[in-house]
């Protein structure tokens, strides 16, 4: 699973998702693409599970790229642990997507094969995402 080697600060904020992206809204390596369509946070394992699917489905053909990653440390408590006593250990990691951003790219493939492989990626992610291509 995707995680970073070292990051400044263990433990981060939870910050706030608004608005739409403006980086990384367009198909720039492949020919097609799976945009999300709202704001949210894809952990590694879902990542994971999807590009799994992806490259199942594929049967290892073409060219697949992942283009978010995720660099946010979520923290959790332990289970029935009282209030107070400081922020939890960190537990997992995510990417923070907002609408717009492509996830997935693929090439080298036919257009039916990626449209399936995507909307078979689709099923895995808690986001409504959408597939688009550089070829119209």
């Amino acid at each position: 699973m995707l995680s970073p080697k070292r990051t400044k600060f263990r433990k981060s904020q939870r910050g706030r998702m608004k608005g739409r992206a403006t980086r990384n809204n367009t198909v720039a390596f492949g020919d097609y693409g799976l945009q999300v369509q709202e704001c949210g946070w894809l952990t590694s394992r879902q990542l994971e599970a999807t590009r799994r699917t992806i490259t199942r489905y594929t049967k290892r053909g073409g060219k697949l790229w992942i283009k978010v990653f995720p660099d946010k440390s979520i923290t959790a408590r332990a289970a029935e642990s009282r209030m107070g006593s400081g922020k939890g250990t960190p537990e997992y990691w995510v990417a923070i997507v907002k609408p717009g951003n492509v996830i997935f790219e693929m090439a080298g493939v036919k257009p039916e094969i990626a449209r399936q492989a995507m909307s078979l990626a689709a099923y895995k992610l808690p986001l409504k995402t959408k597939f688009i291509s550089k070829i119209n």
